[in-house]
């Protein structure tokens, strides 16, 4: 990735940072993705909320089995079908949970020829245990229901939570791996009994199928090849739709938010995603980074407008935070053994702190500029509410000068 400049200095922060909003205002898709424990959820919610507040029809959808997202809403819980939350927008706010079994299952009544066909297939012991626990199956399905939401519905911005995991980008290949899946060879015998799959099974594989029935049993067997058998002809009709799904998290409308926090293995985590979806062929188009510690008025350049709370984020850079936390401990020095020498001596640990988090976090900006950052410090409490999200929302919608 070439051409990028740093996102850390005062001076470049406030184009960027303005451009969150304009994100949520122009995209219809946004991806959020980023580790476990960087506030990923929250960051969903907080995108969702504002586009409701920009009157916006949006919905968040979350794959995160932990459920943080129901929590932040003040909802009870979380279905398939979104939940709308009310509140004193001009949009609307929506929210909603993955259920992969449901979204399957719909995607095959979607494409079986007939109501038999497909209530067959949702009937068969092979199908419903695969269709929670095959490999792959959770991401695939977190794509259909992106696409759903898109396309078969009026939302106006659909926001995705992904899995707190590195696998959290495998969403990206499912569509291409259902795809060859379906070309395959093997599958095309399969589902194809009468020209492929009988002879196959009265030459070599009866010894096969043989053994396998001994280890698994005769049903599941059984299973397998009636529902391979009762897929023939929806194949063309799932590989379209992965085609479509495809080609939507590489459109224009769909912007992927790189979310982190300041420690360094989170950081080499967000790289990793950045360098991921790079790629793929997708650049990050914003970055939000939580939980950063305040560099106390330190480096040149501050300035205020008033709204920001300019105090909390990161200004300068590490090496002028770094030199900064050098004088303040041997200040602190100066006056050891005093009340005031102690605070001195506090007030430089904290300097270096945040002097390591801006090193830590100028390599990342860098990695994804031009893409508009916002910086979130930690907060007074946990954000389980409305209410707390619209304390994060000030930061990562803020605009400076």
């Amino acid at each position: 990735m070439t051409g990028r400049t740093s996102g850390v200095t005062d001076d470049a922060r406030p184009a960027m940072v303005g451009g969150l909003a304009d994100l949520v205002a122009e995209r219809s898709i946004i991806v959020c993705c980023g580790s476990g424990g960087v506030g990923k959820t929250t960051t969903a919610a907080v995108m969702a909320l504002e586009g409701a507040r920009q009157g916006r029809k949006t919905v968040v959808v979350t794959i995160d089995p932990a459920k943080r997202l129901a929590d932040a809403l003040g909802l009870a819980g979380l279905t398939d079908t979104p939940s709308r939350i009310e509140g004193d927008w001009p949009g609307e706010l929506w929210a909603t949970m993955l259920d992969t079994k449901s979204t399957f299952d719909a995607l095959v009544l979607k494409h079986a020829s007939t109501p038999e066909q497909g209530e067959r297939i949702l009937a068969n012991g092979f199908y419903r245990n695969i269709s929670g626990a095959l490999s792959g199956t959770q991401e695939y399905m977190a794509m259909e229901k992106l696409y759903e939401l898109h396309d078969e519905t009026d939302f106006d911005l659909v926001v995705v939570d992904t899995p707190p995991t590195r696998h959290a980008l495998d969403f990206l290949d499912a569509p291409r791996r259902l795809s060859r899946f379906l070309e395959h060879r093997l599958f095309r015998m399969l589902i194809a009994p009468s020209r492929g799959f009988v002879k196959a099974v009265n030459v070599a594989a009866q010894t096969f199928l043989r053994t396998v029935s001994k280890v698994v049993g005769g049903d599941v067997v059984d299973d397998a090849i009636a529902f391979f058998q009762a897929f023939e002809g929806m194949e063309e009709g799932f590989r379209r739709r992965a085609a479509r799904v495809n080609e939507l998290l590489a459109a224009p409308e769909t912007a992927f938010l790189l979310v982190a926090s300041p420690r360094r293995d989170t950081v080499d985590e967000a790289h990793f995603f950045a360098d991921r979806l790079h790629e793929a062929g997708i650049e990050v188009q914003g970055l939000v980074v939580n939980r950063v510690h305040p560099s106390f008025g330190t480096g040149p350049g501050r300035r205020s407008t008033g709204t920001e709370a300019p105090h909390d984020l990161p200004v300068g850079t590490a090496a002028v935070t770094a030199a900064v936390a050098a004088g303040t401990a041997r200040r602190a020095d100066t006056l050891a053994g005093t009340a005031i020498g102690g605070l001195y001596r506090n007030l430089a640990e904290f300097q270096a702190v945040a002097s390591r988090e801006q090193a830590h976090l100028s390599g990342l900006a860098d990695a994804v500029a031009p893409a508009p950052v916002a910086w979130v410090p930690f907060l007074r409490s946990d954000v389980h509410d409305i209410a707390g999200m619209g304390e994060v929302a000030r930061y990562v919608f803020a605009r400076t000068g």
